[in-house]
């Protein structure tokens, strides 16, 4: 039944970004960001953490799920580091997707070339 909920949970992320998308003249840029900071919103106040045990890895795959691990990380390293740590924590948790988006927007821009 996970698989459910989780299929549910991210194609519900999926339409409700398409109906913005759709119905405003917002562009795929805001709605992402818009997306990344009510999963920042929801961590903050714990709900996400919640949702990931009902729904599990759907939960983790959208773009909402960058914001949940931006402020978890943040949190976990203010309680160790400090102030400091809000810094360093955001990029603990995140830095593996970072590097990857990084590396592979370097070598597919070395063999596709964009048509304007």
């Amino acid at each position: 039944m996970i698989f459910v909920y989780s299929f549910l949970f991210a194609g519900f992320i999926c339409l409700i970004s398409q109906l913005i998308l759709d119905n405003t003249k917002l562009t795929p840029g805001h709605i992402t960001s818009i997306l990344v900071v009510l999963g920042a919103a929801l961590d903050t106040f714990s709900i996400y953490d919640k949702i990931v045990e009902v729904v599990g890895g759907g939960a983790m795959v959208p773009i909402t799920s960058f914001g949940h691990l931006l402020i978890h990380g943040a949190l976990a390293k203010v309680d160790v580091m400090g102030p400091l740590g809000i810094v360093m924590g955001m990029f603990d948790l995140t830095a593996s997707g970072i590097t990857a988006a990084i590396v592979f927007s370097f070598i597919f821009a070395l063999f596709f070339k964009p048509k304007n």
